[in-house]
């Protein structure tokens, strides 16, 4: 075990001397050998899959058939679903990828393109599936180099054009010519930009939308669009002014002889344009509501729109935005706008298909489960364990899995509970993205509902805490759109919440949150990389102030903390281990814990003893010395936004071994 403990002389303290491993010597070096398993003490139990749902991401009509991508199910599918009888009536399954979130149809009616997201890193995949023979597969096209396709448009020629986010260099503008079959590169007329969500195409021009909706901060872009002159080949900057201050250009489409510009908003409301095809400089702008503005469909003189909770319609004529009101369910988040005959079809994140008559305003529902859409186990983010029951959120739903009559039952929740805690029996999530603190009751049966919420800007929660002491709910989140983060409080018992942003500082997002007699500890982590990371600061939730903070000396941000008496426990995103004593404020140990974690991890306190889980391995540390020691070798949990851990009231702990939810009762006998 490559790890060392410090005497009093060599201690960090609070606001002390910064240079530790000059002065101790007790720079890491290597990874340190985990102790073997005790696998005669830990009995672990398989409850089988822990989400089982047919998800989505885009949806494009063509005919009477919407076309639909899934989201977050290997391997990525497309089915087609027939609106007039409301059934499945074919699927296609990509060769890589998760999600589907670009999609688009050949002008023709031909084909329709979609594109992939991916965990791996490398290029991203375009693929075309026939239309004419829907019983064959997909076809891969080729890829770009972003790893991740947001967004296709189709030319009225047939070329197709891509755009995407995650590669190694700014965003790009590619180029598919079917004649040639092969991708090129366009240019990045954005290079600040950290994602590029939008592409649109005439005859003439394609238009590129980009900005920063993910990694912001540290001198990432707002909104941008640009017009790419397809003889020229020249890029020309043409972002209204009133939207240079919103995260990202969001959405765009051709309608008629004008484009329809949505933007993703952050601190301000999102933005709908219209701008004049024949010339740009002319163009109209009004505010909406909620963070985005995108999935575009004109009928009878409206152009009709989502935001993240609904539907909304722009009127050409008074240049307003307004919800578009009916008599049907919530609709949760939105991923295609389509309009026929009269009516417009929402594809809900939801899982189910509506069919909106805006003048009679009512709503015809299809759930694409029961019309024949596959399910399979999803890849999950947090997880929650108390009151008889296991909670495992997945892409717009939580299963609730019942231990005692091992039943599963569902509940539709908008985005992702990111992680979650139960107290008592009741059930306090963090949801992504801006939906703030929800809370379920069981025994109430009453459906799941926001309680909290938050500043839009500040939309990723990233860890669930409970204080014991003042019986406040705490999150700490992380702002995409702006960089930085913040803490929220919630008490269950007035109603009240709170939100301090940026409590480390404009830099570090609060990755990491734990709570004892009344103090808060916040973990900071940042991406950007523009201000330190890893620094940990004690926090009054009441008082709203910090109390001290110390830099536990890691080379990168925090990915977990837990308390044992009074010993912090904290982990790296780079598997460092650290130990602060809360008492006298000061770095006690350190350690390399990279042969059981590397990349985002969780911890829980079980009995006495601290946990963790990484993307590989579950393991303890010693409550003396430190060591830690494997628990489960080779988890390797589904998970889809990073590892997480819960306990029950009996000891049992909880995680993800494959797709699949698994119990574990260790007995470590320190």
């Amino acid at each position: 075990m490559n790890s060392e403990h410090m005497s009093r002389r060599s201690v960090l303290r609070a606001g002390g001397v910064a240079g530790l491993a000059a002065a101790t010597g007790l720079a890491t070096a290597g990874a340190s050998a985990a102790a073997p398993a005790d696998q005669h003490r830990t009995k672990i139990v398989d409850l089988g899959p822990a989400v089982v749902r047919f998800s989505l991401m885009s949806a494009v009509l063509v005919g009477d058939i919407l076309y639909i991508g899934s989201r977050n199910l290997e391997a990525a599918k497309i089915i087609a679903f027939h609106v007039p009888t409301g059934k499945v009536v074919g699927e296609t399954s990509l060769a890589t990828g998760h999600s589907v979130q670009a999609i688009a149809a050949d002008p023709t009616g031909a084909y329709v393109y979609a594109g992939v997201l991916q965990k791996a890193a490398g290029a991203g995949y375009v693929y075309r599936w026939d239309l004419k023979a829907l019983g064959t597969p997909a076809t891969a096209l080729g890829r770009i180099k972003d790893r991740d396709v947001r967004d296709l448009a189709v030319a009225p020629d047939g070329t197709v054009y891509a755009v995407g986010s995650g590669g190694a260099t700014a965003p790009a503008l590619w180029e598919y010519d079917p004649a040639k079959k092969e991708f090129a590169e366009l240019g990045s007329p954005s290079p600040d930009a950290t994602t590029a969500l939008a592409v649109a195409a005439t005859r003439d021009t394609v238009f590129f939308g980009a900005g920063s909706t993910l990694h912001a901060g540290g001198g990432a872009s707002k909104a941008v669009l640009f017009a790419y002159d397809r003889t020229s080949r020249a890029f020309t900057d043409v972002t209204p002014a009133e939207l240079r201050g919103d995260a990202a250009v969001r959405e765009l489409a051709v309608v008629g002889d004008r484009l329809a510009v949505g933007t993703a908003g952050s601190t301000e409301p999102s933005k709908v344009a219209v701008m004049d095809l024949t010339d740009l400089s002319r163009y109209e702008v009004a505010s909406s509501t909620g963070k985005t503005a995108k999935k575009f469909a004109a009928a009878d003189g409206r152009i009709y729109f989502a935001n993240e909770t609904g539907l909304l319609a722009y009127d050409t004529a008074t240049r307003t935005v307004a919800p578009v009101e009916f008599e049907g369910p919530a609709l949760g988040e939105i991923w295609g706008v389509d309009s026929r005959d009269g009516k417009i079809l929402v594809t809900s994140a939801f899982g189910f298909v509506a069919e909106i008559d805006p003048k009679a305003k009512k709503a015809e529902v299809t759930e694409l489960a029961e019309a024949g859409a596959p399910a399979s186990p999803q890849t999950v983010m947090g997880i929650a364990a108390g009151g008889g029951n296991v909670y495992i959120s997945g892409t717009g739903t939580i299963a609730r899995h019942n231990l005692r009559r091992r039943e599963v039952a569902y509940l539709r929740a908008p985005g992702e509970a990111k992680d979650a805690i139960v107290v008592g029996d009741t059930l306090y999530t963090g949801q992504y993205s801006s939906e703030g603190i929800w809370a379920y009751h069981p025994r109430r049966l009453d459906p799941i509902r926001k309680v909290a919420s938050f500043p839009a800007a500040q939309n990723r929660p990233a860890d669930v805490a409970w204080d014991d002491t003042h019986r406040l709910v705490l999150v700490g989140a992380e702002s995409d759109t702006e960089g930085g983060g913040s803490f929220w409080t919630y008490n269950p018992r007035t109603g009240t919440s709170r939100c301090f942003v940026n409590p480390i500082d404009a830099g570090q997002c609060v990755r990491g949150v734990a709570a004892k007699n009344g103090v808060a500890y916040l973990g900071g982590d940042n991406n950007t990389k523009t201000t330190p990371y890893a620094t940990v600061v004690a926090f009054d939730p009441v008082a709203g102030k910090e109390l001290w903070r110390i830099d536990p000396q890691q080379t990168a941000g925090i990915a977990a903390l837990a308390l044992r008496g009074r010993h912090l426990y904290g982990i790296s995103r780079k598997g460092g281990f650290f130990v602060i004593n809360v008492r006298t404020r000061t770095l006690i140990h350190r350690a390399d814990i990279t042969a059981v974690s590397k990349g985002y991890a969780a911890m829980v306190t079980n009995q006495g003893v601290v946990y963790g889980v990484s993307d590989t391995t579950v393991f303890r540390f010693h409550p003396r010395t430190f060591a830690v020691s494997v628990v489960v070798p080779d988890i390797n949990g589904g998970w889809y936004s990073g590892s997480h851990l819960a306990n029950d009231e009996l000891g049992r702990l909880y995680t993800m071994r494959g797709r699949n939810l698994v119990q574990i009762t260790d007995r470590p006998g320190f």
